[in-house]
């Protein structure tokens, strides 16, 4: 089995325990529409109740659902694709033919932003502001918001805050769940670029329990789907984000299975990390851009 060094204490869940009923979701302020979705499919397939809803209060966003009917580009907006530019290099051509798409009528719904006080299914919730501390890309919370989790939380569900580590994984009794967009043992990092990129016909999202390792901690639930039709990256996304509406009912209900054993996976057989770096260069991104473009082209004919 995969040993992995940790600060914190183990989960504390054992087979006579009571299954997980309260849920608390980690977020920035605002969730997106496949988020929003899967909570809602959470809440009516299952007796779960979300109690807490942490959310990013480092995140300024102050009006996430105008980025859902943008139909132009401003000043704003070329003062950022500048910016884009200096992070990603190469990679923000692909970002700015996503954008390109959005405006000439791409549906994505699932993409777009609802502010966490907004949302209907998280209406009975308390909602606690954190200002978390991030360092050298990993972000620990402050442990007032870590005891309420503990007090209040059975499980946790991110959906924000980027890589977490420290006493929050192990302050629910069932830990924290996270959803990577493929297989772990076959994409880690950087999942569906790499995936489309490849030209995979099938790929996968797992929903892990996290430990503090990048895309390895334990499986709670995984499936696969047909990539056929989708004819652009932001297609691949697309799928995979439906599937993961699906999963998270599913990874909550093997929770609550007293037989269930989520998956450690031996660190032999985690798949090959794809860094960040890698979309950035002019051999990738272009490959990428190539295939959307194309996408677009045989979608239109």
């Amino acid at each position: 089995m995969r040993t992995v060094t940790m600060v914190y204490s183990p989960i504390r869940v054992g087979m006579s325990e009571a299954k997980p009923a309260t849920v608390g979701v980690l977020t920035e302020p605002f969730l997106y529409g496949w988020q929003v979705r899967a909570i809602e499919r959470l809440q009516d397939e299952t007796d779960v109740t979300v109690t807490l809803v942490v959310h990013n209060a480092a995140d300024t966003e102050s009006e996430a659902e105008s980025w859902n009917t943008k139909t132009r580009p401003g000043l704003d907006e070329a003062m950022q694709f500048v910016d884009v530019v200096r992070r990603e290099r190469a990679w923000a051509l692909v970002l700015a033919e996503r954008n390109l798409g959005r405006l000439l009528g791409d549906d994505q719904q699932l993409w777009h932003r609802h502010t966490v006080e907004t949302i209907d299914s998280l209406a009975d919730a308390e909602y606690v502001p954190c200002a978390a501390r991030t360092k050298n890309g990993w972000t620990e919370f402050p442990a007032n918001v870590v005891d309420r989790l503990e007090a209040d939380c059975d499980v946790a569900i991110r959906f924000g805050f980027g890589l977490v580590r420290g006493a929050v994984l192990t302050a629910p009794k069932y830990g924290v769940l996270s959803f990577h967009p493929a297989d772990i043992r076959t994409y880690r990092g950087m999942g569906p670029p790499a995936i489309f990129h490849d030209g995979r016909d099938r790929a996968g999202a797992t929903l892990q329990r996290l430990d503090e390792s990048i895309d390895g901690g334990e499986i709670v639930a995984y499936d696969e789907v047909s990539l056929e039709g989708c004819d652009t990256l932001w297609d691949v996304f697309d799928r995979l984000m439906a599937l993961q509406i699906t999963l998270l009912t599913e990874g909550i209900t093997n929770l609550q299975d007293p037989t269930f054993e989520p998956r450690t996976v031996p660190d032999e057989q985690l798949g090959e990390f794809h860094y960040r770096d890698q979309r950035r260069t002019l051999s990738f991104s272009g490959r990428v851009l190539a295939k959307n473009l194309s996408g677009r082209v045989r979608r239109l004919l």
